[in-house]
This record gives structure tokens, sequence and C-alpha cells, in this order.
């Protein structure tokens, strides 16, 4: 068993298909040692990476609606409106895969607000577009989880 931590340590992609492949075996009758704690380690793993990359989209989504909302820049909202529907599309995929995340999309957007506030914040800042009392403004900014998942996007500013 050893040999097993040894390679889980060193190559896990080839822990993984060494693993996998006892797994199959085993179905069949054979013996062949298994590595019972990182298989289980990595099968916790598996399933908190589902949650993880679903909230990264819901963040990107937020970040580009917020600075969709609050930014008079012209040039990057195609960009911005671009990796909205590309995140909402990862994000449907993920629920597809994933149904039992279905039921949590409303803590995802919650949970995610404040970190796609925060990252529109930097990037509007970085340009000059916001001040320190606009942020703690926009900071209380909230959307639903229809804005976040459907295919609403902001009014564009008037010019």
């Amino acid at each position: 068993m050893t040999a097993l931590k040894a390679l889980y340590d060193e190559d896990t992609v080839a822990w993984a298909e060494q693993q996998a492949a006892a797994l199959r075996a085993a179905r069949d009758g054979s013996n062949q040692p298994l590595d019972w704690e990182h298989l289980a380690e990595e099968i916790e793993s598996l399933g908190a990476s589902q949650p993880a990359a679903l909230g990264s989209h819901v963040m990107r989504i937020i970040q580009h609606l917020v600075e969709l909302e609050f930014s008079s820049a012209v040039e990057p909202r195609s960009g911005w409106r671009r990796s909205i529907r590309l995140a909402r599309l990862h994000a449907q995929r993920r629920i597809e895969d994933n149904p039992s995340l279905k039921p949590q999309l409303g803590q995802f957007v919650a949970a995610e607000t404040s970190r796609g506030i925060e990252l529109a914040i930097a990037d509007l800042e970085e340009h000059r577009e916001i001040d320190e009392v606009d942020a703690q403004i926009l900071r209380r900014a909230r959307y639903t989880e229809e804005q976040v998942f459907g295919d609403w996007f902001p009014e564009e500013p008037r010019g």
C-alpha cells in the first residue's frame, strides 16, 4: 500500500488511472490493492469541485453585470456581454450535470455577489470610473437568481 501512497504523492493522474483500473478489476473479482483513503479524498474533492466551479461562473456573471450597469465605458461592453453569456452557458452545463445544485442557486448568487461586486469595483477604480462614495453604494447592489441565470442585461447607459 505504501507504493500506492507514493504514487498518489508523485503523480496523481497516474495514481487515478491505476486506481480506476483496480476498481474495475475489483468488480470482476480481482483483489488488486486499493488506496481507500485517497480514493475517498478524491471523490470528496470531485464533489466539491462542482459547486466551486459554479460559484466561479456566478461571480463572473455578477462582476460583468455590475460593470455593464455602472460603467460609462463604451468599448468593453460587448466583451462583458459575451463573458456573461459564456459564463451562463458554463453554469447551465454544471447545473445540468449536477441537478442537486439547482435548489441552491439562490445561495450561490448570495454568496458570490460581494466577490463579483468587489472585482467590478477594482476594475472601475482602475479606470477611474468610480469613487469611494459610489463604491460604497455599489457594494449594496443585489441581483436576483433570474437576472444572473436568465437572459437579463442592464439597460445601456444614456450617453
